[in-house]
Parts: C-alpha cells; sequence; structure tokens
C-alpha cells in the first residue's frame, strides 16, 4: 500500500475514523475491500507509528511508537515450560527489568512475573517450586521485605485478572505498556522499588516515549477495583499529557 498516498489523503484532518479509512481504500480500488484487509492495515500503520489511536475507531495521523518489551531468553524458555504444562490456563510473563528504561534510579534487583488464570495459579507455583526456582504465590509485603533472594530473579506467580490488556511477541503472551502502569500504581507491595516520585517519573517516560490507551488503562483499573484513583493519578500529570502527542483519549 502507498502509505505517501494514505498521508496525503489525511494530513488535514484531526480525526477520522474506520469508515473514512475504508473509503479511502475503496477509491483505489473501485469496490469495498475485505474489511480483514482494512484491520490489517490499520494494525501496522498504528505498529509504523503512520496511525495512532485517539478512541474506539478513531484515528489520527502521529510519530507514536507502539510498546514492545524486551524478553530475556530465559524467560522465554520459562514461558514455554509453563505453557507446554498448561496448555488450556492463559499466561502472560515479564521481566521487571523493562522499568528500568523508565526509571531515574535504575534497580538491580528483579523479578519474572508469571500471571496465570487463578484456578491454575497455585498448580504453576508448585510446578515452578519443584524445578526449583526461586518461587513466591501472590506474596505480602513481610514475604518480599523478608525472603526474596539478594542474588537472583525472584518468581512472582499471580492471578490473571481477566480482560487484562497483554499483548503477543512471537510465540510470547507479555505485558503492555498499559498493563505496565496501571499495575505499578495498584501493585505497590510488588513494585515497591518504583512507587512516590519514581512512579511519576516511570508515567512521564512512558507516555513521552510511546503510544498508550487512555481507555485501555482506564478499563484495566476499573477491572482491578481502582479506577478512580487511578484516574486521579493521571489527573495529577494531566498538564504534561496534554503536550504528549502520542497519549491516546
Amino acid at each position: 500500500m502507498d502509505i505517501n498516498d494514505f498521508l496525503l489523503r489525511f494530513k488535514d484532518k484531526e480525526v477520522f475514523g474506520t469508515t473514512d479509512i475504508v473509503d479511502f481504500y475503496a477509491s483505489s480500488i473501485n469496490e469495498p475491500p475485505n474489511p480483514s484487509t482494512v484491520n490489517w492495515r490499520i494494525h501496522y500503520m498504528i505498529q509504523k507509528g503512520v496511525l495512532h489511536r485517539v478512541g474506539r475507531g478513531k484515528f489520527s495521523l502521529g510519530a507514536g511508537k507502539i510498546y514492545v518489551p524486551d524478553i530475556p531468553r530465559k524467560v522465554k524458555s520459562l514461558f514455554g515450560k509453563i505453557v507446554g504444562a498448561f496448555p488450556y490456563s492463559s499466561v502472560c510473563i515479564w521481566h521487571t527489568s523493562v522499568f528500568n528504561e523508565f526509571m531515574l534510579h535504575q534497580s538491580g534487583k528483579f523479578q519474572c512475573m508469571v500471571e496465570v488464570e487463578k484456578d491454575s495459579a497455585e498448580a504453576v507455583f508448585y510446578f515452578l517450586k519443584e524445578r526449583k526456582f526461586s518461587v513466591f504465590l501472590n506474596p505480602d509485603r513481610e514475604t518480599m521485605d523478608k525472603y526474596l533472594p539478594e542474588n537472583k530473579d525472584a518468581h512472582i506467580v499471580k492471578p490473571l485478572i481477566s480482560e487484562a490488556p497483554t499483548q503477543k511477541t512471537g510465540e510470547i503472551c507479555t505485558v503492555t505498556i498499559e498493563k505496565m502502569l496501571v499495575d505499578v500504581f495498584c501493585d505497590e507491595i510488588l513494585f515497591a522499588t518504583q512507587q512516590g516520585a519514581e512512579m511519576r517519573t516511570v508515567f512521564n517516560e512512558a507516555l513521552n516515549k510511546y503510544t498508550v490507551n487512555r481507555s485501555k488503562m482506564l478499563r484495566y483499573a476499573d477491572r482491578r477495583g481502582r479506577k478512580d484513583g487511578f484516574d486521579n493519578y493521571l489527573e495529577t500529570v494531566s498538564e504534561w499529557l496534554r503536550q504528549n502527542k502520542t497519549y491516546d483519549e
């Protein structure tokens, strides 16, 4: 597809919808395009930063950038082991070293977050424990303070909240930027290192560098029972957010 033609068509439109994009492609082939093809092209242009979402079925041109976390090889290997043993359970895995990209004070102590369906959490915990991983099941503050190892990564097994915003990187189901930010706000025990002034730094850096969907964050925060508090926190940085061109309403 010709991106330049697309940019010329929409360069003077502040916001446009899916119907407008369909009409654009229909005019080039003189017939209604296949809906799956249009959806794929929209996805492609979002990945390339040509488009970014500003609402459900609404877009604008921009230089957005999609966040894709780095996944260490050992985490990829662990994901394969868990999925192989629990093929019918949803699994989301990620490594807290990803926060260092957004933090002023770099952390040297990390956890591998293993989020699975609630009914599978205990079984996955024992599966990892039997294989000599340093693993904890939904740990409380005392456990985090006293028992996490100093010289190796801890593995935190916790229930995966339904409808959590995840993404696939290759075969790995992992975290999105929206999930990371909501989790940092909601899980002050698991993410103690990222609290306080550091959390504001994480938010500012993440929102400055990547396209972030506010609606998606609020839906997930609502699933976690913290929508109002999270929305209020976003309001505390509203002046900065208004200046951020990659921030999706």
